[in-house]
């Protein structure tokens, strides 16, 4: 009786509270997303028009590294932070290309987890495991990962939503060297995040307010970045060509690219990490 009180409070505050991997979800174009979420989300896009594109963004820029990942041998993922396994995510992208590929989806949301069970019901090899993905620690002892993931092989590491929300009093560098030290030769870590180098002043105030925005709209922090410190967190291992770029500018698919005149195209950083043999 305790589990179905405790199903059913959760029912009523998915009703009533935004999430954030629901309303990532809903800026993808996503269906797993309630009227909160969406009311949230529209709010948040008065501050930057544009955010939707640059969450379809860091989303196509996802689906690229994987492809590429895959086409390098690498057959099992670790999508940290990752939200809701939805919209063409990180397993439905590798199976595309390996069925045998395994993916795990890491979120410290219970409402995202739970979501992301059901949506991954009828998949064996692509599993949610709740935990935060500050802490290596729970990321490597939770059972999910002990039965799909064998560490003494190369993994992909996808960090398409953690270190934006990741301060830096919490040492976004040393978690990504936890990360890093943590895995086999041969293993990547592939990371995105929000940055606002090259804009105007507008567009620099756009974001400014966004972040506001989801701090008072959904309880969350997120933190803008410049090149020189994206481009550090990637010390000790090799940056694949064509290193640190806008996401849009990295291994591109011909005729998909997002309309340079569009704000959103300068507002993410994308690069993937080898650790060498």
């Amino acid at each position: 009786m305790t589990e179905i009180a405790n199903h059913l409070d959760k029912a009523v505050a998915d009703l009533e509270n935004a999430n954030i991997a629901r309303i990532y979800d809903y800026y993808l174009g996503g269906l797993y997303n309630f009227a909160i979420d969406r009311q949230k989300a529209e709010r948040i896009k008065l501050t930057l028009p544009s955010v939707d594109l640059l969450a379809r963004g860091n989303r196509d820029w996802l689906r690229r590294s994987v492809r590429y990942l895959v086409a390098q041998g690498v057959e099992q993922f670790i999508d940290i932070a990752a939200g809701l396994p939805t919209a063409n995510n990180t397993h439905e992208v590798a199976h595309a290309l390996n069925p045998r590929a395994r993916v795990i989806y890491v979120d410290n949301d219970p409402s995202a987890v739970i979501h992301g069970d059901e949506i991954l019901a009828k998949e064996p090899l692509a599993a949610m495991a709740e935990a935060d993905g500050r802490h290596p620690e729970q990321v490597w002892a939770h059972p999910a990962i002990r039965d799909l993931i064998d560490l003494s092989q190369p993994v992909g590491i996808i960090m398409g939503g953690l270190l934006v929300f990741v301060s830096d009093e919490d040492d976004p560098k040393g978690l990504i060297a936890a990360y890093r030290d943590a895995l086999a030769p041969g293993s990547y870590l592939a990371i995105s995040h929000l940055t606002a180098d090259t804009v105007d002043a507008e567009t620099r105030a756009q974001v400014d307010r966004m972040v506001a925005a989801y701090q008072a709209g959904v309880g969350a922090s997120l933190y803008v970045r410049d090149k020189a410190t994206f481009t550090s967190w990637f010390e000790g291992m090799e940056l694949i060509d064509p290193g640190v770029t806008l996401m849009a500018d990295w291994r591109p698919d011909p005729g998909l690219d997002v309309d340079a005149q569009t704000p959103s195209r300068q507002l993410g950083y994308g690069a993937i990490g080898r650790i060498a043999s």
